[in-house]
């Protein structure tokens, strides 16, 4: 095979994986919801033709809410102005937000950058993502051990299932996104496996850790990791699985923190345990939130 064709029916597997889970083939609907919503709350009337033709009638929206995809950032708050000069802000995520994850192109591209290390390095230890929410991240996962034909390694999806858990620690305090505020993030474990059987990827090497981190985690059956990926939001989750599975991590695997430039329960929980383990490598910055680093030896 010639050198430039080697691996191209992965990366464009991989490629199509990618655009599949951030919803990017069919970015028009959601953009479709944005406009239908915000029309009727500001009991303006909905044109046909702008839902005909999103890319040529809405086309500063479609691009807004595509740059927005491709960071991960949100993008579903609208302001509507009201007769006195004041702008309502209304929050549409609900109605409109149907990716299979929330993390955007950047940082899925960074983290298939990361098992291509796995691979050429041969670095032992399974992959876990702590915070799947819909699961696309581990989706993607598997897709990659799949299309790469990669034996005996499991990927772990930890997860309440039942949203985020109410702040208990200090650092947490105010941060309330259980399902009382926020049901988007309270998704039941059976949608996730539902997803990744409707990928082709449901099989015995996904296994599902259910419940809080600090019930799970501890006791889970992991002997090595060469992935963990961190998205839990709040300080008290995330210093859970560090905690937890740090020492699991492999020389040379990967720590990625979803939330680290976003959130900073998030970030102190993560400064904190690596200045108690005195690491010092530096983060490396994926987007305008995400980071990771490697394990040193």
């Amino acid at each position: 095979m010639p050198e430039a064709d080697e691996g191209r029916r992965e990366r464009r597997y991989l490629d199509l994986l990618k655009k599949s889970l951030a919803n990017e083939l069919y970015l028009e609907n959601e953009v479709r919801l944005l406009y239908v919503f915000t029309s009727l709350h500001a009991n303006r009337p909905i044109d046909d033709r702008a839902l005909r033709h999103v890319g040529s009638a809405l086309p500063a929206i479609l691009d807004q809410v595509r740059a927005a995809r491709a960071e991960g950032r949100p993008w579903w708050k609208v302001g509507i102005p009201r007769p006195d000069g004041s702008v309502q802000m209304l929050n549409l995520r609900n109605v409109c937000e149907f990716s299979h994850t929330m993390v955007g192109r950047r940082r899925l591209d960074s983290l298939e950058s990361c098992l291509d290390a796995i691979r050429l390095e041969n670095i032992p230890g399974d992959l876990i993502e702590t915070g799947v929410w819909r699961g696309g991240c581990t989706v993607f996962m598997r897709g990659y051990l799949d299309i790469w034909s990669l034996e005996g390694r499991t990927v772990w999806a930890a997860d309440s299932f039942a949203g985020l858990p109410p702040p208990t620690h200090p650092e947490d305090a105010g941060r309330d996104y259980t399902p009382a505020t926020t049901p988007i993030l309270a998704v039941p474990v059976d949608e996730v496996r539902d997803l990744f059987a409707r990928y082709g990827l449901l099989d015995d090497r996904v296994r599902f850790l259910e419940g809080w981190f600090r019930d799970t985690l501890p006791g889970a059956p992991i002997e090595r990791l060469a992935l963990l990926r961190l998205d839990g939001d709040l300080y008290e989750s995330t210093r859970d699985a560090l905690e937890a599975l740090y020492d699991k991590v492999v020389p040379g695997g990967f720590v990625v923190v979803d939330d680290y430039g976003d959130f900073l329960p998030c970030r102190r929980a993560v400064d904190e345990f690596r200045a108690r383990r005195g690491d010092s490598v530096p983060l490396e910055k994926i987007d305008w939130t995400g980071v990771y680093w490697r394990k040193p030896a």
